[in-house]
């Protein structure tokens, strides 16, 4: 076990632990469901810190890519009753050729045309997916009846998304590829001058990224077993939460993505549900107004996120429990 070469001991011992944790909810679905989306929000921090935190193409519209990979799934069984589970291999590719046809047109641009460009196909396919309704059932959505009423197999299957995003992710930046990204993300010119191709190597960061945020998309469809172009592309609540996972768990690290998507989820139901019910009601409005905080915070204090300055954090605390003992 310890000779697989992308994983280290701790992180089997993590794995472990995560396969072992929803037997431990058994007793509250609610709680097995928080686990899923912990798990899904990991996959796509993975897929958007690829590309964002280690190539330095920063996007603001992983929406775009989440919402086609659930479209993929939900399309043809709308028309065709094709199963929706067969989106976990669709997906993915839809999303890497809308990945690849954005990258033509904004690769070879220099600045924040790719930002730019990831926001406004977001955007453009929310109100494509939401008026052609002879495609996508428009604003009515996609229904599915969901396989299992347990959500047991859906987590084991999430967790295996994310375990492959995590590996896939630590073994490209292990690789001379990682090499190219890095040197992508410092010095774009530089990478140049040494004979980089650099559009070829942004847009295959770009097709690895797409490709896992299509996965989650797909797994949205099979799990959730509905689609609306309003959920699905929406950008404060997809993109932008995309973003504060990787900001908050830490930008450029492996683990960074895990940790923002857990501190995430919690954080948001926590407030959405008025501490579980054990606050007031007005509390439930406050959980954008704390991400914000939240954000400010990290930016502020801690700019490479949790875990890429646990090593400050660690010190401080320690810093701070000898000096109420002294």
């Amino acid at each position: 076990m310890n000779n697989f070469p992308y994983l280290e001991k701790r992180e089997w011992i993590i794995l472990a632990v995560a396969a072992l944790v929803p037997w431990l909810f058994s007793f509250s679905p609610y709680f097995q469901g928080l686990l899923i989306l912990v798990l899904l929000w990991v996959v796509l921090g993975n897929s958007w810190n690829l590309l964002a935190g280690y190539t330095g193409q920063v996007s603001f519209g992983h929406a775009a890519f989440f919402g086609i990979g659930a479209y993929a799934a939900a399309i043809p069984y709308h028309h065709f009753k094709i199963s929706p589970w067969w989106g976990l291999v669709t997906g993915g590719l839809a999303a890497v050729i809308l990945g690849y046809l954005l990258g033509k047109l904004v690769f070879r641009l220099r600045g924040p045309y790719f930002a730019l460009g990831t926001l406004a196909s977001g955007e453009i396919l929310r109100l494509v997916f939401g008026e052609e309704e002879w495609l996508t059932n428009g604003h009515n959505g996609i229904f599915y009846m969901t396989t299992f009423i347990s959500k047991i197999p859906y987590y084991y299957l999430i967790l295996l998304i994310a375990v492959g995003s995590l590996v896939a992710v630590k073994a490209i930046m292990n690789s001379k590829l990682g090499f190219y990204f890095l040197s992508i993300r410092e010095d774009q010119e530089a990478a140049e001058a040494l004979g980089i191709d650099t559009v070829k190597y942004k847009n295959i960061s770009l097709a690895i990224s797409a490709f896992f945020a299509g996965i989650s998309g797909a797994f949205y469809m099979i799990y959730m077993g509905f689609v609306d172009p309003e959920v699905v592309f929406a950008l404060h609540s997809i993109s932008i939460i995309t973003i504060l996972v990787g900001i908050i768990g830490g930008v450029g690290t492996i683990w960074g993505p895990a940790v923002g998507a857990l501190i995430m989820v919690f954080v948001q139901e926590l407030f959405r549900s008025s501490f579980f019910g054990l606050g007031p009601q007005w509390i439930s409005q406050m959980h954008s107004l704390v991400f914000g905080a939240l954000v400010v915070v990290v930016i502020l204090y801690l700019a490479g996120g949790v875990v890429g300055d646990w090593d400050i954090i660690r010190k401080k605390f320690a810093g701070k429990v000898l000096k109420a003992r002294g």
